[in-house]
């Protein structure tokens, strides 16, 4: 069932995201070749629950991260540890936040000192697949509508949207209905209302959209092994342009 959210809870929301968007802040000020995927998640839930948040992946349905951090193949759940950031590598991070009972969630893709020309084109399609999503997230238009802008532009840059995993209602819950795929047919699915949050999360690869997940059972790769880049945004419909909600101010 799809919860309505009133003014007042989605304002917690945006007070949990913007914890969020200030630790996505703080790892792109700290992503460095010869860092840690450790490193960045002691400094993701220190800077959290010195905010007043609690890290909301942490032991969520067994999750042994504070945050996720994933490099290069990776497309998303990478688990923190002992890796060490290279020059080159593209770094997908998911964070999430409980506030005061409501949740947070936003990713963003950061790329160790200069990306590649494939690695950049890939990150700016999939943030810009974002947005198309945000623009379709309209009173009146159908949940559909918002997958099909999502995959529509990225194909059209010659890329790939993951089909096995999708975004997502949010609120009192990390995980809440509906899921929002990121592709599909336009005009489908429930009609979209003010009061909706939804996290939108494009996840793009450069060669197949197959995917599968590594023996640690949470990695989740490209099965052709090439790159893959995650950008994410917690949004509210209203009754015009959407509200982004996971931004840093």
């Amino acid at each position: 069932m799809i919860t309505l959210k009133s003014r007042a809870e989605v304002t917690k929301i945006r007070n949990a995201c913007r914890i969020v968007s200030q630790t996505l802040d703080l790892m792109e000020r700290e992503l460095r070749a010869g860092i840690s995927t450790k490193e960045l998640d002691g400094l993701a839930v220190e800077f959290i629950k010195k905010q007043g948040g609690r890290p909301a992946f942490f032991n969520y349905r067994g999750y042994p991260g504070n945050i996720c951090v994933s490099i290069n193949e990776e497309v998303v759940h990478g688990i923190p540890g002992g890796r060490l950031l290279l020059t080159g590598d593209i770094v997908g991070v998911d964070v999430g936040v409980e506030l005061e009972g409501y949740y947070g969630d936003a990713a963003r893709t950061f790329s160790v000192g200069k990306a590649g020309a494939e690695a950049q084109k890939l990150m700016d399609v999939t943030r810009e697949a974002l947005y198309c999503g945000i623009g379709a997230a309209r009173k009146g238009n159908r949940l559909s509508d918002i997958s099909h802008s999502i995959q529509a532009h990225v194909e059209a840059a010659g890329f790939s949207v993951v089909r096995e995993l999708v975004g997502h209602g949010i609120g009192t819950s990390l995980h809440e209905e509906p899921q929002v795929p990121n592709y599909g047919k336009p005009g489908n699915g429930p009609r979209l209302e003010p009061g909706m949050v939804l996290c939108l999360e494009p996840m793009v690869n450069s060669g197949t959209y197959n995917v599968e997940t590594l023996p640690d059972q949470w990695t989740i790769v490209t099965q052709d092994r090439r790159l893959s880049a995650h950008f994410e945004h917690a949004i509210a419909v209203t009754d015009g342009d959407a509200e982004i909600l996971s931004v840093s101010e």
